[in-house]
């Protein structure tokens, strides 16, 4: 069989020891802060970096990977033994690291499969690992690639914001929205459909949402064997307190797998802003 080798990128929130642990190569976003541009990642942009220059009023925006960086990264695969890759990514409709990653794919010296998770966080990590899956079992590139559209089309990715406003800022949904959110003192519920974020419901109060949002992941659970993942930015304690409930409540799912609680990283968490929680639930094969 040909040598595999899976990539993914900075967004996918998978912690160092997971992705050493199972051979994925990791390729960092930028976030610019100011005036100075940081690679997303434990040395350069944090969670905690960006959610103070948030707080502060210091502007902060992120960037995608250029092509010329994806392709370096194929061809170093490439010298290491790598026959075909396959390169997994944050949606496109949010980002356009997949389309650095198509044109990279283009002129690398090996075959690289590009996917469009069409997800974010932890949803794009869950795809990501059923590529590794499905290379670790022995199947090829096409079957990795497959699997990881698969795995990510069938999760969901679910979150509360405390303010629509960073999401406006950085363009992922409307002035009016963002508007008549605030102006309605609104704790939105959001979702990643089709690739987008999109609205899903309007409560009042930040501790109803948070009980609506734990509802709506147990709901969306079904009887599905899955993975769970509760990710936030600055608000440890209320994501601790979900993913506490959600073990419990969906114990029968998770056949005695732990809810990953984990910050969200720099890159969306510049778009969400402090205060967000998140909740991504991935049915395994």
């Amino acid at each position: 069989m040909p040598r595999i080798f899976i990539v993914t990128d900075s967004t996918a929130s998978l912690p160092p020891a997971v992705t050493q642990a199972r051979d994925i190569v990791v390729v960092p976003l930028q976030v610019v802060i100011g005036a100075k541009v940081h690679d997303e990642g434990s040395e350069g942009a944090t969670p905690e970096l960006v959610a103070e220059a948030l707080r502060d009023f210091v502007p902060v925006s992120t960037s995608r990977p250029a092509p010329a960086a994806l392709l370096a990264v194929y061809e170093e695969l490439a010298a290491r033994g790598a026959e075909q890759i396959v390169s997994v990514h944050i949606s496109g409709e949010m980002s356009g690291t997949f389309e650095s990653a198509q044109l990279a794919a283009r002129e690398a010296s090996v075959e690289v499969l590009a996917v469009d998770s069409r997800q974010v966080g932890a949803a794009t990590g869950y795809a990501a690992l059923a590529a590794a899956d499905v290379r670790d079992a022995g199947g090829d590139a096409r079957q990795a690639a497959a699997a990881a559209a698969s795995r990510a089309a069938a999760s969901h990715s679910l979150f509360y914001v405390d303010t629509l406003e960073y999401l406006r800022r950085g363009g992922r949904i409307g002035s009016a929205a963002a508007l008549l959110g605030g102006a309605l003192s609104v704790k939105p519920l959001l979702e990643i459909r089709d690739g987008k974020v999109a609205s899903l419901e309007k409560v009042r109060t930040a501790g109803r949402a948070l009980s609506r949002l734990e509802d709506l992941v147990v709901q969306a659970a079904g009887e599905q064997q899955l993975d769970v993942c509760v990710a936030h930015l600055a608000n440890p304690e209320r994501a601790g307190d979900l993913a506490a409930r959600l073990t419990e409540r969906l114990a029968a799912n998770l056949e005695g797998r732990e809810v990953w609680c984990t910050e969200l990283g720099a890159v969306l968490g510049a778009h969400v802003g402090p205060g967000m929680v998140a909740a991504a639930i991935s049915p395994r094969a």
